[in-house]
């Protein structure tokens, strides 16, 4: 039905600056609400930004100045440029969207996660 797949993902000095995506595909009539999370070993999967169909973003505080969310919603991409990176960031990171499909005349929305990319940063 809905696919996210991230790309962008690697090996980044501390300082140094990366850029994911992540690209949704299938019968998708609107991606609402989409936003970048993050997982490092051992730890629970924690949100790091935000946006909404309009463009309005939110941050988590570790990365708030450092990364931007942005999209665009003719391609139902969602980027996260992420800059001054920091050993702390560490992590897999998954996209996750809300987005509403249609099928035979039929709406739905859901969330939809991606499968992740890892992020390493090294000091």
């Amino acid at each position: 039905q809905v696919q996210l797949v991230e790309s962008g993902g690697g090996l980044v000095q501390a300082g140094g600056s990366l850029r994911l995506s992540c690209a949704a595909s299938g019968s998708i009539f609107r991606v609402n609400d989409a936003g970048w999370y993050r997982q490092a070993p051992g730890k629970q999967r924690e949100l790091v930004a935000e946006i909404t169909a309009s463009g309005s973003t939110n941050y988590a505080d570790s990365v708030r100045g450092r990364f931007t969310i942005s999209r665009d919603n003719d391609k139902n991409e969602v980027w996260l440029q992420m800059n001054s990176m920091k050993p702390e960031d560490t992590a897999v990171y998954y996209c996750k969207a809300r987005v509403t499909t249609v099928k035979y005349m039929t709406h739905m929305t859901d969330d939809y996660w991606g499968q992740g990319t890892q992020v390493t940063v090294s000091s």
